[in-house]
């Protein structure tokens, strides 16, 4: 019987340590960024053709093709100040917009109660990230 559980315990531990494997691989917060923050008009795949996009006066931009545009090499400062607001882009509106929000702005510690939370670190994280999976879509 001691056989039995010990063999059972074996398996139900292999199978979650597979299964967690497969968890790790999905949690991708760069995408997962993107999708909630960018994808509604850049489209899933970043193309520009998400589903508000056709709403739009200004088409979004195609930002999987950024580096391509920038003689191979993604533009990481420019990106980094369209997203944290000191480069305007016309098309995003102000940075009161609700598709902006808080999310990278000043104010983010708004909506966080945390003891000890810095907010500056979680607008850089979510910036860096999302730059991360924008260098992971460009197109050669």
């Amino acid at each position: 019987m001691k056989n039995l559980a010990v063999r059972f315990a074996m398996i139900v531990s292999g199978v979650i340590a597979l299964n967690s494997a497969g968890w790790a691989q999905d949690s991708d917060p760069g995408k997962s960024e993107f999708q909630s923050s960018c994808a509604t008009c850049h489209g899933i795949d970043g193309q520009g053709n998400g589903p508000l996009s056709s709403q739009l006066k200004v088409p979004p931009a195609d930002l999987t093709v950024l580096a391509k545009k920038n003689n191979g090499v993604l533009p990481f400062e420019t990106i980094y100040e369209v997203i944290d607001g000191r480069k305007q882009v016309a098309a995003h509106g102000t940075r009161d917009m609700p598709i902006w929000g808080n999310r990278y702005g000043p104010n983010v510690a708004q909506t966080f109660i945390v003891p000890g939370f810095d907010p500056e670190t979680m607008i850089r994280m979510r910036i860096l990230t999302l730059i991360d999976y924008l260098n992971r879509i460009q197109k050669k």
